[in-house]
């Protein structure tokens, strides 16, 4: 059975973590706030479980910890942000900020990312619109895992698609998900536990479908959205994710996206520089006012809600699980299977915190 420790046992050690690596009290803090906003959220596989991977990277030399992130290029509502190899939990906030103030400015605000890594859960960074009244959209490309339709070669990521929209009087509305049929944070998870995966997860290297969590490690590969007779959308949702990330930015895309794991190194003949994200933000108020917007998105989430719905079914809207799940575990604690709390204290003990 998996202990539940209280969120900030958990912030405290892993904000000492990230100082321990030479990141500023202030980095530090942001890139435990962007990561433990996974495990708050029900999304496990994004969350503290992977502090060991950005340790990791950090001690192979692909990780800076004090980078100096910048904008390289910009027009009034558009710039490209240099992370400068730093923590994507880092890189990934700021970029945002950049994409708000635009929107400020101008109504509107889009940035794409180079250099950069891993950047949690893409939630987190669309949601940092929702209390300016802004509607936020983040992207990001990810390690090649992903075969696309008919392929037998990983050529895509999981690429998530994150968009977040403010209402009244409801809940907002928040949509974060990958473009493939389940996260390998999922896959990862089921390793751990030792169980299979349902079928439609993951092929193996002969392109057969496999319900083995091992599948991809022992050279097949993630699937598309959309299954046996829809892959090709799945597929398409994920080339736009790279393209807005990295080729339009200048990072890597493709089969050449450095790899999460220390142990694999990143490609001889990159395309370009790190892993790339993408950011918007939208101004509620330069298409409408805002409080008729909200007003409207109540009238909205009201009546997709109320939909008739299948026995002993209700009708979500997105962000509800995960909302749900927040609240939850901000009063109760997050649940840590056994062989994560072993890497946090393997990595604790490494810098001299104690989980």
């Amino acid at each position: 059975m998996p202990t539940t420790f209280p969120y900030t046992q958990l912030f405290t050690f892993t904000e000492s973590v990230f100082n321990s690596m030479g990141c500023s009290d202030e980095d530090a803090t942001l890139a435990t706030e962007t990561l433990l906003s996974a495990d708050l959220r029900g999304i496990d596989s994004h969350g503290v479980a992977r502090l060991v991977g950005y340790v990791r990277l950090w001690e192979a030399g692909r990780i800076n910890a004090t980078p100096r992130v910048g904008v390289t290029y910009e027009t009034p509502s558009t710039a490209v942000v240099d992370g400068d190899g730093g923590l994507g939990l880092v890189v990934g906030p700021k970029a945002m900020q950049v994409a708000m103030e635009k929107a400020r400015q101008v109504g509107t605000g889009w940035v794409s990312v180079k250099n950069s890594n891993h950047f949690g859960i893409a939630g987190y960074h669309a949601m940092k619109a929702l209390a300016h009244d802004m509607i936020g959209v983040a992207m990001t490309n990810a390690s090649p895992l992903v075969a696309p339709t008919y392929s037998l070669e990983r050529l895509l990521g999981t690429n998530p698609i994150a968009v977040a929209v403010p209402a009244g009087d409801q809940p907002d509305f928040v949509l974060d998900m990958a473009t493939t049929t389940a996260a390998n944070g999922k896959l990862e998870i089921a390793q751990r536990k030792n169980l299979p995966i349902p079928e439609g997860w993951a092929q193996d290297p002969q392109g057969v479908g496999s319900t083995d969590p091992n599948a991809v490690k022992n050279g097949g590969a993630l699937l598309p959205l959309g299954g046996a007779t829809g892959s090709h959308k799945g597929y398409g949702l994920g080339a736009v994710v790279d393209i807005f990330s990295a080729v339009l930015s200048g990072a890597n895309y493709g089969p050449w996206v450095p790899p999460f794991v220390a142990f694999l190194q990143p490609s001889a003949n990159p395309v370009g520089e790190g892993l790339g994200h993408f950011f918007g933000a939208m101004r509620v108020d330069a298409f409408r006012p805002a409080a008729e917007f909200k007003a409207h998105m109540d009238n909205w989430i009201t009546t997709f809600r109320q939909a008739r719905a299948t026995e002993g079914q209700h009708v979500l809207i997105p962000g509800d699980p995960e909302r749900e799940m927040s609240g939850h575990r901000l009063l109760n604690g997050i649940p840590l299977l056994d062989a994560v709390i072993q890497d946090l204290e393997g990595v604790g003990a490494k810098f001299g915190v104690k989980l």
